[in-house]
């Protein structure tokens, strides 16, 4: 079994719902009526990319994302 750990983003939508995505995985989103659903769904999701990689020979690409807060004044 091999860990992986990647940056996950988390937004809120103008309904409320918390959309969550992984920009290492390509195409891996989910999203939850919680903050807390939302980390669990994006896990399985992440699991499961990762999981069809692998049989697939594909490599798992690694951790390339970098991330900083921008303060911008107006």
């Amino acid at each position: 079994m091999t860990n992986y750990a990647y940056t996950v983003v988390i937004e809120r939508d103008e309904d409320g719902v918390f959309i969550t995505h992984c920009p290492a995985l390509p195409g891996c989103s989910s999203y939850g009526m919680t903050r807390e659903e939302a980390v669990e769904n994006i896990r399985e999701a992440m699991m499961l990319t990762i999981e069809v990689l692998r049989e697939r020979g594909e490599p798992v690409p690694p951790e390339d994302v970098q991330t900083e807060t921008v303060a911008v004044a107006v």
